[in-house]
């Protein structure tokens, strides 16, 4: 299954869609944040932001899933729900942004074996324990992987 999920279309040249779902799976966050000096009224600590802003750092190249024997995309997963999980939402939206995320996930690539080459060719040095974010979210909303 190794980087199955990325097609070639021609040299040098792969279909990236399924990335693009898992973004898309994600949506974004629908934070009634009133007037403009509401805007601000729930703060984010800075160690909190900061994360954040690692994890935002994915370019989603897919260098992750091509480097995995198993073709996973749990690093890039991760990163996407660890950084919006840091943003203010209500529990509801991350519930089904996590949900959305992982399935679509499944759906379109292998399960993570936790081998580490994810995060050793990652260019943005998205850290593995992106991985164990996948997993705490998932735990965390009570959702049930497939049966392999």
């Amino acid at each position: 299954m190794r980087a199955s999920s990325f097609p070639v279309i021609r040299d040098l040249v792969v279909d990236r869609s399924a990335l693009d779902r898992v973004i898309e799976a994600g949506g974004h966050v629908a934070v009634a944040a009133g007037q403009a000096p509401d805007a601000d009224a729930e703060l984010v600590d800075h160690n909190t932001s900061e994360k954040a802003l690692d994890y935002a750092a994915c370019i989603g190249c897919g260098a992750c899933v091509a480097a995995c024997p198993n073709g996973a995309a749990h690093l890039f997963a991760g990163a996407k729900l660890l950084h919006l999980a840091a943003l203010t939402q209500s529990k509801q939206e991350r519930g089904r942004r996590a949900h959305a995320i992982t399935g679509q996930m499944e759906q379109d690539f292998g399960p993570c074996s936790t081998y580490g080459e994810c995060a050793d060719v990652c260019p943005a040095g998205i850290p593995l324990d992106a991985v164990a974010g996948v997993n705490r979210e998932a735990l965390r909303f009570g959702l049930r992987r497939k049966a392999n």
